[in-house]
């Protein structure tokens, strides 16, 4: 099983609540401080899919599939985990990225009840022009999500 994974929300509560039990308006103002740059990033990120042809979830699908660890390949179950989204939801999603050539689907070898997605060599190739520009966006912009972030764990 898969372990949870705290969403940076859930990281950034914990790092003020663990302080003190009152939340103060200075919290307040570093959390929405925070939320403001990552809420700009996931902007970006909506904008550079949608000028691909791609929505939102099928990028963020696709960066899941390649981005699993260890592997290039997911299960369905992997990744309605990775997606924080329900198993029927994730078959939906797979359908869609198969129907545009960007997927495929293969029953896996060591458990016949499985089935495997991975990205086609054009889903690859769509994922790496979005993901070089999530890099570049990151490298010129996240300092200031890092810096808020860095204030609300350590203030």
């Amino acid at each position: 099983m898969i372990p949870k994974i705290e969403s940076c929300h859930e990281i950034a509560l914990r790092g003020i609540l663990s302080s003190s039990t009152t939340v103060t308006k200075t919290d307040y103002e570093k959390l929405a401080a925070f939320r403001y740059e990552l809420r700009k990033f996931l902007h970006f990120s909506e904008q550079a899919a949608k000028q691909h042809g791609l929505a939102t979830k099928q990028y963020l699908a696709m960066l899941a599939i390649e981005g699993f660890p260890g592997r290039n390949e997911v299960t369905m179950n992997e990744l309605s985990e990775r997606l924080q989204i329900a198993a029927h939801t994730a078959v939906e999603l797979t359908d869609r990225l198969e129907a545009a050539g960007l997927a495929k689907r293969t029953p896996s070898t060591g458990d016949k009840r499985q089935v495997l997605v991975r990205l086609t060599r054009l889903g690859r190739s769509k994922l790496e022009k979005l993901a070089g520009l999530h890099n570049q966006e990151l490298a010129s912009k996240g300092a200031l999500l890092l810096k808020e972030l860095t204030r609300i764990l350590h203030p």
